[in-house]
């Protein structure tokens, strides 16, 4: 079993850095799967838009939802979130990818729904799973993977290096 987590608390970066590694992976010719977030900015004081991308190269899931300029509540769409989840294990079921990326372990998977599942398929598929994880949900995480995950790092080359292990 091998277990990788991002963690970065600068908003935004964790989605940039596993995008990034995605887009370059892909183009090198690793087989993937999973799903990386784009946050779409709406506008300099609002929210951003998430779109999920499945790996390796579409479709992309809006998952969040818009709720009004004054809303506080968490705008995350469930049932966009849930089809994300379907169209990820039916790749991660058809590709055999080398590397499974999932964007984040954030409350859904906390409280055992979300990527939760596709994780636990990738492991038991053998293939290695790459986590974004933020300090709020860590320790659901590390509960999760039995504190099994090894920290993969915060860069491009530090990532790089977790895969070559």
């Amino acid at each position: 079993m091998k277990i990788g987590y991002v963690k970065i608390s600068e908003r935004g970066e964790m989605n940039r850095l596993l995008a990034g590694l995605a887009a370059d992976l892909a183009a090198e010719g690793l087989a993937l799967a999973g799903a990386v977030q784009h946050d779409i900015e709406c506008a300099p004081e609002g929210k951003c838009d998430m779109d999920l991308q499945i790996l390796p190269a579409g479709p992309v899931v809006r998952i969040s939802q818009n709720l009004g300029k004054d809303s506080r509540g968490c705008r995350l769409d469930p049932v966009a979130l849930e089809q994300a989840v379907g169209l990820t294990e039916a790749q991660l079921s058809n590709a055999a990818p080398k590397l499974v990326i999932i964007n984040k372990f954030g409350k859904h998977e906390a409280e055992g729904r979300g990527f939760r599942s596709t994780i636990a398929l990738a492991l038991e598929l053998e293939v290695p799973v790459l986590v974004g994880v933020n300090e709020t949900n860590f320790a659901a995480f590390q509960d999760f993977t039995g504190g099994a995950a090894e920290q993969a790092g915060d860069s491009p080359a530090a990532l790089r290096a977790w895969l070559a292990t």
